[in-house]
């Protein structure tokens, strides 16, 4: 009895331990899995990390934007890097700032010539409540130059609404929408119409 039952217990361990090395086997994901949770599929050391989105690189602040063309068919004009809104908000964000101190250093630069400020929105909204948040939105810019000492002179504002928006545009095209352009106004030229109700229709 005692010899049958040697054999038959090196063999009843012997699965024990192949049983026990198998839990330690690690589950791999299937592609259903990580396209329903995000932090799968992209693991470091032993621990699953979200999936990080490419941030482009800020826009260059080299004074110009050397946009020609301007927007719409309003001809050439020269434009300032323009300031850009989050979504139904008229609050210059903090990292838009250094755009404005480029702006007050090129009118210091360029003492006969002033700053057109231009509110857009993007498609989203009444006209008429897009008219009044690109009013408010110019009016923000204006402020915030004024409190570096730019002239009040020195600053024309105009609010375009949803004028030119691109209807049902992408996030990334409407996020270009809702900003306030900052248009050099050049030197001798006479002061820009601040109302649309009353300013030139523009040619067929």
């Amino acid at each position: 009895m005692n010899l049958l039952s040697k054999p038959f217990c090196l063999a009843a361990l012997s699965l024990a331990l192949l049983f026990a090395g198998c839990n330690h086997t690690p589950v791999r994901s299937t592609p259903g899995d990580t396209e329903n949770n995000p932090n799968l599929g992209n693991t470091g050391a032993g621990t699953a990390q979200p999936i990080q989105t490419q941030i482009p690189p800020p826009e260059p602040l080299n004074g110009l934007t050397g946009r020609p063309g301007g927007i719409g068919a309003e001809g050439d004009r020269t434009l300032l890097i323009p300031v850009y809104f989050d979504f139904d908000k008229s609050t210059i964000k903090p990292g838009e700032s250094a755009k404005l101190q480029a702006a007050v250093k090129y009118l210091g630069e360029h003492p006969d010539q002033r700053l057109l400020l231009e509110g857009h929105c993007d498609w989203r909204g009444t006209a008429e409540y897009n008219l009044s948040l690109g009013d408010r939105r110019a009016a923000a810019v204006r402020q915030y130059l004024e409190k570096l000492k730019v002239p009040t002179e020195k600053l024309d504002t105009l609010s375009k609404g949803s004028i030119g928006a691109a209807e049902k545009g992408t996030e990334e095209q409407m996020g270009k929408d809702r900003r306030v352009e900052l248009v050099v106004v050049m030197a001798g030229a006479p002061p820009p119409a601040t109302d649309l109700k009353t300013a030139p229709p523009a040619a067929p």
